[in-house]
């Protein structure tokens, strides 16, 4: 198989308070590897939503105090956030809200939030982790953290083969 046309992998991670939580994604309909023609998976994109889980248009915050939130997509289970460094990172976000007043808001983006690469992340594992934590539940309870990936799908070669072992897995 040459390159595919674009499409696009979806995914929904709640998070219900002050601690890690993680969300398999199951790549094992894409990913095929150990026979004749193995197949590989290519992320050329990734666009992240953090927004309450009843009502989306509305996001986490929490009153008089400041919040930090963080995610990770990841190519290896993990038990806490890791950093940037980690050769199992694909993507990452830090965000942090603050409410100054009961209408006034402050978000800011500690990290690189959508992301994209030039020629794209090279995926060759069956599952990946999408994973969170913050520093306090927010006041208006659960939210989710969202994201989309725009993928392709290639033969691996002996040039993905290389490109895979110098960058992960």
């Amino acid at each position: 198989m040459a390159k595919s046309d674009a499409f696009f992998i979806r995914a929904k991670l709640d998070q219900a308070g002050a601690t890690f939580v993680k969300q398999e994604i199951d790549l094992g309909s894409f990913v095929n590897l150990g026979v004749s023609k193995s197949t590989v998976l290519r992320i050329h994109a990734i666009e992240v939503q953090i927004a309450d889980k009843d009502a989306p248009e509305l996001g986490p915050y929490t009153s008089g105090t400041t919040m930090n939130i963080g995610w990770d997509l990841t190519t290896q289970e993990q038990s806490t956030l890791v950093h940037l460094n980690d050769k199992s990172v694909i993507a990452s976000g830090r965000y942090m809200v603050a409410e100054s007043t009961n209408v006034d808001f402050d978000s800011t983006f500690k990290d690189m939030m959508p992301q994209a690469w030039r020629n794209g992340y090279l995926v060759a594992v069956d599952s990946l982790w999408l994973s969170s934590d913050a520093d306090q539940s927010s006041t208006n309870g659960a939210y989710n953290i969202c994201i989309v990936m725009e993928c392709t799908l290639e033969n691996a070669t002996q040039a993905t083969s290389t490109a895979l072992a110098l960058s992960q897995q």
